[in-house]
């Protein structure tokens, strides 16, 4: 006998319920600054609800780590551009083959050549401030890990202005800076062979810029210092001795231990980080050991 499969009048028939947004957790750090992504496959594209919330996370939190991330480059792409415009790095030795969007971070070397940047973030910086146009964030995909070492840290500079001295803030008011790729390249060029000599047309893409010394977030309306050791050469209008001094102190005040969170890195993390908040610094890892992750950059606004 068959079993009828029929509505009994009794019944009311409902329509399948709508497909659940992804469902996720942001849970913040206890430092203060940054927050991990948990639940969230990005391989799979982020409705527009999901797409805010994870938009606000960033401006909230200023840095975001997702977990297990098992994204293709293109995918980590995709992802990218839903913030805005990606920039190509000038290195472009380094971009991952088929894909210039990506810069591959790497200490591996094949066949006596480089597959990447080896020596990416030895100083403190915010990525691409060297440009008129610098960037709003980047995205840092772990590929492979080392055993021990490879942290990066990341300082708040919302923290670093917030608690500036007195006399040090009205040192720096209403001043500009010029940033430099060139700032520590020759430098980087004698401690390893990571940099190659930079062709006229490479060279024409980083020349000097001037930015302010604090800058305004445009989402957020907040104030944060905008200098770096591995970009900021030198503070305008200041004598040379008077602006190294203040740019040390500076630079000093900005990596507090109370402004800094250290990310240590698990395996297919994924850590978006806003440049236009923070600045960062690779604490390096035995040379021994491999490391290889990929980076994309997207393109922010003119600081103001």
């Amino acid at each position: 006998m068959s079993v009828s499969t029929a509505i009994r009048p009794t019944e009311t028939w409902q329509p399948p319920a709508p497909l659940a947004a992804h469902e996720f957790e942001i849970v913040p750090f206890a430092e203060g600054t940054g927050a991990e992504v948990l639940g969230l496959d990005l391989s799979r594209e982020l409705g527009s609800a999901d797409f805010s919330r994870i938009h606000q996370a960033h401006l909230d939190h200023h840095v975001l780590v997702f977990r297990d991330q098992r994204i293709t480059p293109q995918q980590h792409i995709d992802f990218s551009r839903r913030f805005g415009r990606l920039m190509i790095h000038v290195l472009h030795q380094f971009h991952l083959p088929g894909h210039p969007e990506i810069l591959v971070v790497s200490n591996v070397v094949e066949d006596g050549r480089p597959v990447g940047l080896g020596d990416a973030g030895r100083y403190w910086h915010s990525d691409i401030s060297y440009k008129a146009i610098p960037s709003l964030g980047s995205l840092l995909h772990a590929q492979e890990l080392p055993a021990e070492g490879g942290d990066t840290l990341f300082a708040n500079m919302h923290l670093a202005y917030d608690t500036l001295p007195a006399a040090l803030l009205a040192a720096v008011h209403g001043r500009r800076a010029v940033h430099s790729y060139l700032a520590k390249y020759g430098e980087l060029q004698q401690r390893g062979n990571w940099r190659p000599n930079l062709s006229p047309e490479q060279l024409a893409q980083v020349r000097e810029v001037v930015h302010p010394v604090v800058r305004t977030h445009p989402e957020t309306g907040r104030r944060a210092l905008f200098v770096s050791e591995g970009f900021t050469t030198r503070i305008e209008g200041l004598p040379e001795d008077e602006s190294r001094q203040v740019l040390d102190e500076l630079f000093a005040h900005s990596v507090r231990a109370a402004h800094v969170y250290r990310h240590q890195w698990r395996a297919h993390d994924l850590v978006f980080w806003d440049n236009r908040s923070l600045i960062h610094l690779a604490t390096g890892c035995p040379a021994q050991l491999r490391r290889t992750l990929y980076r994309t950059t997207i393109e922010g606004d003119a600081p103001f």
